[in-house]
């Protein structure tokens, strides 16, 4: 059995396990920016429109939002690559582990494939919560695809 924080996985269900540099989708992070972009500037439209704030004004608030937009692109188009461990499972599932080394999840992917092969081998390793903001993803692991999943709540 494989035990990804609560979640326990059947050695014979893995498929795939891989651990590289996943980029940053740097293509949404644009389309993000445009998509607040363009509420902005229909916000700024009909506040414009009842009569209170002139289009040729300089106002602070808008460059302020503008501001806000460019640093808010900048920082994801210059986002640095996450190393990822993902485990995929036969039911299509992906469970996907963060650490700050690409080498420590190569070594876990490889443990993994040792203990497939062998299902008589154990072993153990603790993966720690690498950032106290987890968005509600759990403080390691994230679950996609599958049919009738509903994710894994830690």
């Amino acid at each position: 059995m494989l035990w990804v924080g609560t979640a326990a996985f059947p050695l014979h269900n893995i498929t795939r396990v891989e651990a590289y540099k996943q980029q940053p989708d740097r293509g949404a992070a644009v389309l993000r920016f445009l998509k607040w972009f363009a509420v902005a500037v229909v916000v700024y439209a009909v506040i414009s429109a009842g009569g209170r704030v002139s289009a040729g004004e300089g106002n602070p608030v808008v460059i302020l939002v503008l501001i806000v937009l460019a640093v808010y692109l900048l920082r994801e188009l210059f986002e640095k690559p996450k190393p990822v461990l993902d485990i995929e499972m036969s039911s299509g599932s992906t469970v996907s582990v963060t650490l700050p080394s690409v080498d420590e999840l190569r070594h876990i992917a490889g443990l993994i494939a040792r203990a497939i092969d062998n299902p008589a081998a154990e072993f153990s390793t603790v993966v720690q919560q690498i950032t106290s903001n987890t968005n509600n993803y759990g403080p390691v692991i994230t679950m996609n695809g599958g049919r009738n999943n509903r994710g894994i709540s830690l």
